[in-house]
């Protein structure tokens, strides 16, 4: 059975991706307006009223945005584990007490067909998470919002057969830009946000760990004022180039961009299409 995956927005104004099977469709994070996530669901043939549940990677506001108007209008349960509801709840407003669903980081558990783990990562929130969804003998894995790549979070990633990995910011734009030191400090940090480099160094390690499958691997979370697509892909490029593994060959790549949908990316079948 095919596992989908696409980008309904990706970066520091809003984040919001679609994971589905035949019998399971999940929002991971609703971080932008509700209308735009219904209008995107529309173009892709989803009613939001087959939305299976929302999970939450951690409480920041471009997590979130549009996650409790959601859960009202189409009666969808949001789940989270219990730190988050704490620092969430009342900015999402009242949600129905049947669809506050908590679970235990680190705790795998089932919606429908989608086996979900959820594991702990470094970013400054009050329990921020990555998830990994498994169907048969797939596995698409989330690491975004994330300070420094730890052999924890390494480990529940090197298996995916589609990965969505932060590639936030080129180092020297955002020591340049006009971002206050105070900021710059905060995604320089451990709990901020991984740089292009980090992102390509991630991947050799991967890559060195198991390169026994056709992986893909989306870039998200860009900057808009300390990255751009291109930059990102070339950096990440020549990085993995430096130890002869090449794109489209040893390993798939290709960018999310922050105001518009991904393609749709079928991860069994390794092909991606566009929508419309």
């Amino acid at each position: 059975m095919d596992l989908l995956i696409c980008s309904i927005a990706s970066g520091s104004s809003g984040n919001c991706y679609l994971i589905a099977s035949k019998d399971t469709k999940i929002l991971l994070d609703a971080g932008i307006s509700a209308k735009r996530i219904t209008e995107s669901l529309n173009t892709l043939g989803v009613s939001p009223g087959e939305i299976t549940a929302i999970l939450i990677t951690h409480e920041h506001t471009d997590h979130i945005k549009g996650a409790g108007i959601l859960s009202r209008k189409h009666d969808i349960p949001i789940y989270a584990n219990n730190k988050t509801w704490e620092k969430m709840l009342c900015q999402l407003g009242e949600i129905k007490e049947h669809n506050i669903k908590t679970f235990s980081t680190g705790e795998s558990f089932d919606l429908h067909d989608i086996r979900i783990k959820p594991y702990a990562i470094p970013h400054d929130a009050a329990a921020p998470v990555g998830f990994s969804f498994y169907k048969e003998n797939l596995q698409i894995s989330t690491a975004t919002d994330i300070g420094s790549m730890t052999s924890e979070v390494l480990e529940e990633i090197v298996d995916a057969d589609f990965l969505i990995l932060e590639a936030n910011h080129d180092i020297e734009m955002l020591k340049m830009g006009r971002y206050p030191w105070y900021l710059k400090q905060r995604i320089l940090g451990s709990q901020g946000h991984l740089s292009n480099i980090d992102a390509g160094k991630t991947l050799i390690d991967i890559l060195q760990k198991n390169n026994s499958k056709e992986r893909q691997v989306l870039l998200a979370h860009l900057s808009h004022e300390n990255n751009f697509p291109e930059m990102a892909y070339q950096t990440i490029k020549n990085i993995l180039e430096e130890e002869k593994y090449y794109i489209g060959e040893d390993i798939h790549v290709y960018t999310a961009l922050r105001e518009t949908m991904s393609a749709i990316y079928n991860v069994r079948k390794k092909e991606r299409c566009f929508y419309g």
